[in-house]
């Protein structure tokens, strides 16, 4: 059942930067005067800035940059097929999924979260994720693909994350192979994908896709471990993405996802991908071998021509630029 405070939320998002009066807004929400009061007062100490003014009433700053299913819902189409929670702080959206994927969640539920204690990055890795700069976000899939096909997920994620970045900052988006997003040379967002196999058939019982986003530089900067390779879309001074960006990514990789088998987005993804023609550094299975990537197969697979000009096929791999 949704409370007070979430409709009157939803209503000032729905007139943003406007002032409604205390009166109509009791009106609408069926309650006292005094009732609405109290919801403006539990949105501010949640964070949101609303504004009063005598006679006017309330209005919801435009600058407000906080998470909710309803700034998220004013950029998405309203027949959108999407089940969003936002959480102040979760271990990781892509475990807080899969809970839910477990328990029956339908297709399309998402869990955006404004920070993450343990954001998980590739196997043994994490993803930094301090609060109210970033963008966490997981989605719930029922995919009818083989196990060997979650790398369509995984890149029809990346096409879909900077097909939005380029959208809502006007800057230009680049991919890593296989799952990392850049702009300026920075990486700005990375992606995972994990699922639950039946064992019988091969397919998916449910995936999880995860997509987290460097939004704006945490305060202090980045660890010193990360200040080399990771940058932000936007600086402070900005104004508020974070709920466009969201919905843009959702409605990107949801228009993918309904033909994900056919791969449409293969040529804009291998566009997008800067390693071809640069030479790498490969990291498998513990161990560092020198190459130069030189295409992507239709199935993403990344082409590598070794010292000895043989060629190989990694379906998977750490990889990193290297001069020449």
């Amino acid at each position: 059942m949704t409370s007070t405070k979430d409709t009157l939320l939803r209503m000032l998002e729905d007139s943003l930067g406007q002032h409604v009066s205390g009166a109509k807004l009791a009106r609408s929400l069926g309650v006292s005067r005094n009732a609405v009061w109290k919801a403006v007062e539990s949105l501010r100490r949640e964070g949101y800035t609303i504004t009063a003014a005598t006679n006017k009433g309330y209005a919801l700053s435009q600058e407000n940059d906080l998470l909710s299913p309803q700034s998220i819902g004013r950029y998405l189409p309203r027949d959108h097929p999407f089940d969003i929670a936002v959480r102040k702080r979760v271990d990781s959206t892509n475990s807080e999924a899969r809970r839910r994927a477990l328990e029956g969640a339908r297709e399309g539920t998402v869990i955006i979260a404004e920070e993450q204690t343990k954001g998980k990055g590739r196997p043994g890795k994490s993803f930094y994720s301090p609060a109210s700069t970033g963008l966490y976000l997981s989605i719930v899939l029922r995919p009818r693909l083989q196990a060997d096909q979650a790398q369509y997920l995984t890149t029809a994620a990346a096409v879909a994350g900077a097909r939005a970045i380029e959208r809502v900052t006007g800057k230009q988006a680049l991919i890593k192979w296989v799952n990392d997003i850049y702009c300026e040379g920075k990486k700005v967002s990375g992606i995972l994908t994990e699922g639950s196999i039946d064992m019988e058939s091969g397919r998916f019982e449910h995936a999880v896709l995860g997509i987290g986003i460097n939004v704006k530089r945490p305060q202090g900067g980045f660890p010193a471990d990360l200040i080399d390779v990771a940058g932000a879309l936007i600086d402070d001074g900005q104004g508020a993405v974070r709920s466009e960006l969201a919905a843009r990514i959702l409605i990107e990789f949801w228009d993918l996802y309904q033909n994900i088998e056919s791969r449409s987005y293969y040529e804009e993804y291998r566009h997008r991908c800067f390693l071809l023609g640069k030479p790498l550094v490969i990291t498998r299975n513990g161990s560092r071998v020198r190459a130069k990537a030189i295409d992507i197969t239709s199935d993403f697979k990344l082409v590598i021509e070794l010292p000895d000009k043989s060629t190989l096929e990694l379906p998977y791999g750490e990889v990193s630029t290297r001069p020449v």
